[in-house]
């Protein structure tokens, strides 16, 4: 059983940075990709920023405030974000692939950015 455990949301002032991170615990084999999406309230579920073989993926909306990392041997993926907008307000989703095909995701971090 394969499980995701997302930290470090919050709330934040605009100007402000969090980092979020997310661990990963049972059997992942051949991982495609890891990396977060978030999802703001009447939006869609979108991608903010993934890792996989091919390279790293930002979001345009985050380039340049956003940086992901991965620590494989902790099976551990973060999110350091900088430099926070209202609009980045959401709930994080950590999210890993399998090259198989199964997909995993996190319970969901809120992140509220607001003065």
């Amino acid at each position: 059983q394969v499980q995701l455990v997302e930290s470090g949301g919050g709330l934040v002032q605009p100007g402000g940075s969090l980092g979020l991170s997310c661990a990963a615990s049972g059997s992942i084999f051949g991982i495609a990709a890891v990396g977060w999406y978030r999802q703001a309230p009447g939006k869609e579920r979108e991608p903010v920023a993934l890792i996989s073989d091919g390279g790293t993926y930002y979001a345009d909306s985050v380039k340049g405030r956003f940086t992901i990392t991965r620590d494989s041997a902790k099976n551990t993926v973060y999110l350091q974000m900088n430099s926070l907008k209202p609009e980045d307000t959401a709930v994080y989703y950590c999210y890993y692939s399998e090259l198989r095909g199964r997909t995993f995701w996190g319970p969901g971090t809120q992140v509220s950015v607001s003065s």
